[in-house]
């Protein structure tokens, strides 16, 4: 899978990096609320997994990836409809998204899409985001199955409006 995320996540950067900024949110926003309408439908890829198809999805999410960090969809859809165990399962999308964010931070560094700014960000932001995974690891078990979506699709749709150009 991080074999088609590799040859795709530098065109998405590209993509990202080339078209119009304004059609590029709006495409980003329609792609953040497909994915959310494919997470909340349910609707998981229940075939056999196949080595061509895998290169595929991971294809499809490196795509996603480079140009919005939208990449896991794909890849929970594919992998929640497999016969591996729940634990195989969350290592390998852990794994994956790991590999590709790896890779789009070296797509973005390589074209000039990280600069010393965004850096000074990310190392001011960075321990209230760790703050903010430690907890979410912490409090995970505490919520039903059912609730630990709800809040998660959610947060998603928050994020798909507030993100609208409209409001700006």
């Amino acid at each position: 899978m991080l074999a088609g995320a590799a040859v795709t996540v530098p065109v998405g950067a590209w993509l990202l990096m080339s078209a119009d900024p304004l059609a590029l949110r709006w495409m980003i926003a329609g792609l953040a609320a497909a994915m959310l309408v494919l997470l909340m439908s349910g609707w998981r890829y229940a075939g056999e997994p196949r080595v061509p198809l895998t290169v595929c999805v991971g294809a499809l999410s490196g795509i996603f990836t480079g140009i919005s960090q939208l990449g896991g969809p794909p890849v929970v859809a594919y992998w929640l409809g497999g016969k591996n165990t729940a634990a195989d399962t969350r290592a390998n999308i852990i794994l994956f998204i790991a590999g590709s964010s790896l890779l789009s931070l070296f797509a973005y560094l390589i074209s000039g899409m990280i600069a010393a700014q965004t850096l000074e960000w990310a190392v001011l932001t960075g321990p209230a985001y760790g703050a903010g995974l430690f907890a979410g690891a912490r409090l995970f078990g505490m919520a039903s199955e059912l609730t630990f979506r709800r809040i998660c699709f959610a947060l998603i749709a928050v994020a798909v409006v507030t993100s609208l150009p409209l409001w700006r």
